[in-house]
Formats: structure tokens, C-alpha cells, sequence
């Protein structure tokens, strides 16, 4: 059996801001009627996390719970148990219309530390970061330049992206070029 890695092995880069791919992490897309009571234990269990509201994500001992659609949730925990949590959503919601996939080896993860953390973003997604407009647990479902990304803030002010693996390389260096100071501007 192979061993895992992550998209791009732990790259950082410290600019103005520091870009840092997380490493390996649980992720699993949950779909299903996000009103479910049944749902939401299975979440519960899951993760120690409430139901998000839209565009919002909630933490719990074992997890995150990020809103992305109206019928869809991104969970993320630790990697390892990611496979063992989709078993027990898949139990725990039997005859339940949903589903749940592990997706943690289709996505990348950084990190963005700072205090320009919402100029690097705001200079690459059409989000308005302004401190009142976009709180901790706040998440968007956006483009980072050209490709699909979600991201959310934490309670430090630091932010986290999820893109998908196969633009790992381009997600990074959009970053880092956003995180260069002002006239360091080198693409490559």
C-alpha cells in the first residue's frame, strides 16, 4: 500500500502574509435534506458540531462542519478517521436519502496567517472581506483567479482554503504571488 501525501508535500511561503498547505486532512462531502433531524445527529455524532447555517461553518471536538449548497456539507477531520466516519454516516442515516463521500484525497488545504490575510484574498476572490462583512465561521463557495475554492475565517483571523488537488500548484502560487510585498512581484 502506498503512502499518503499531500498535494504539495507542506509548501509555505512568508510574504506579507504566510501561505501554508495544511497536510493531509479528512474531508467528506455530505449530501442529503439539511433540515433532517436524523441529518443533523449524524452530524453531531460525527463531528461534536451543530448544522451550520448558510455559509457558516461550526466546530466540534472531532471536526468541522462547513455549509456548501443548500443540500451539501463538507466535513473535515482528522485524516486517519476519515473512512471510519463515512461508515458511521452511512449507518447512522440508512433509508435516509443522502450521502456521504470521502473526498479528502481530492482536495488540498492551506492555511493563510497575517495581518494581510483579507488583502491576499480580496486581490483574487470577488468577496467582500471587510472585517464587518466577513466574520470568524463565515465560509464562502467562490473562485480564487480561475479556479473553484471555499474558505472560511477562524476565530485568530486566520483564514483556511479548500481547493481542489488537481490545481494545488496553481491555488499556491496565486497565493504567493498575492502575498508578495508590494513590488516584489515575481511569477516565477
Amino acid at each position: 500500500m502506498s503512502k499518503a501525501v499531500s498535494a504539495l508535500n507542506g509548501a509555505s511561503y512568508d510574504g506579507f502574509v504566510r501561505v501554508s498547505e495544511t497536510g493531509l486532512r479528512g474531508m467528506i462531502t455530505l449530501r442529503g435534506d439539511l433540515g433532517s433531524k436524523k441529518l443533523a445527529a449524524a452530524v453531531k455524532a460525527a463531528t461534536g458540531a451543530a448544522m451550520p447555517k448558510q455559509r457558516k461553518i461550526t466546530k466540534g471536538a472531532k471536526g468541522l462542519v462547513a455549509w456548501m449548497s443548500p443540500d451539501e456539507l463538507l466535513l473535515v477531520v482528522a485524516y486517519a478517521d476519515a473512512g471510519e466516519v463515512v461508515a458511521a454516516l452511512d449507518a447512522a442515516l440508512s433509508g435516509e436519502h443522502a450521502l456521504a463521500v470521502n473526498v479528502s484525497d481530492a482536495r488540498a488545504v492551506f492555511r493563510l496567517e497575517g495581518a494581510g490575510v483579507r488583502d491576499v484574498l480580496a486581490k483574487t476572490c470577488p468577496v467582500d472581506l471587510a472585517k464587518d462583512a466577513f466574520g470568524a465561521g463565515d465560509l464562502r463557495r467562490t473562485r480564487l483567479a480561475q479556479v473553484p475554492a471555499a474558505f472560511w475565517a477562524n476565530e485568530d483571523d486566520s483564514f483556511e482554503l479548500v481547493c481542489f488537488r488537481s490545481v494545488a500548484q496553481y491555488a499556491f502560487d496565486v497565493l504567493k504571488v498575492s502575498a508578495q510585498p508590494s513590488g516584489e512581484v515575481n511569477f516565477l
